[in-house]
């Protein structure tokens, strides 16, 4: 009683804002690198938004979203290299700089989980669907360590391996149709759960066999715009409940 198509086998889960609360941090993180950089161009310059984070970086590789974020502020910027410093103007240095900020975090607070994610992913591994992470970060395996859920996710799929990989970052499926095929099923035996528009966008383009959209930001409407075939607000609503 997962709430789930009686022929899904597989359960591909996004990270942040989804199993862990880590989305606020990557926010609050992205909010202060970009308002940083902007200032820098031009001190009127309109701060980087909630609705921002939402359109343009949320659940995309970091530097996708430097990029399509500064499109939007008509900015482009050189791409640089990995060896950028964080106060580089290059979509490598502001993506460094990003990345920088959530390290710091993490390392300080630690990380904190969904609880009733947590439960939905239990509940799935108890029924004996096999469960994969599949996240743009490139620090999903340190975050699902320290969430301490480890010993539940069969295979991970994190911006490490889609980068060792050549795989597209969301909203185009990669990343998920590698999670699947981690996992040994088929797209259409396998559902997805995002919280990002990107990511559902990403599920729904990979012809999946369910899109499960999770609204932790009012973004319920957007969600199912773009593909979900459910909206929640956490996954343990899902539990007992049939399709």
């Amino acid at each position: 009683m997962l709430g789930l198509p009686d022929d899904i086998r597989a359960c591909l889960f996004d990270l942040d804002g989804v199993l862990t609360q880590t989305a606020k941090v990557h926010q609050a993180a992205w909010k202060r690198t970009f308002d940083e950089f902007l200032r820098r161009q031009d001190p009127a310059a309109e701060e980087f938004s909630s609705a921002d984070y939402n359109e343009y970086v949320d659940g995309k590789p970091r530097k996708d979203g430097v990029r399509d974020f500064l499109a939007g502020r008509r900015i482009t910027l050189p791409e640089g290299s990995d060896d950028d410093p964080a106060d580089a103007a290059t979509v490598a240095g502001v993506a460094t700089r990003k990345n920088e900020l959530v390290l710091a975090e993490l390392e300080e607070h630690g990380v904190q989980v969904y609880e009733g994610s947590m439960r939905y992913l239990r509940a799935a591994k108890e029924a004996g669907l096999s469960a994969a992470v599949v996240t743009a970060s490139a620090n999903g395996a340190h975050v699902i360590e320290v969430a301490g859920f480890a010993d539940l996710v069969d295979a991970r799929i994190d911006g490490l391996v889609a980068a060792r990989d050549g795989l597209r970052g969301k909203p185009a499926p990669d990343t998920f149709l590698a999670g699947a095929e981690a996992l040994g099923v088929e797209p259409a035996q396998a559902a997805v759960f995002e919280d990002a528009l990107s990511g559902v966008a990403a599920g729904r383009a990979g012809h999946f066999g369910f899109v499960v959209g999770v609204d932790r930001v009012g973004q319920a409407a957007g969600l199912a715009e773009r593909g979900a075939d459910v909206v929640v607000q956490d996954l343990d609503e899902l539990l007992g409940t049939t399709t």
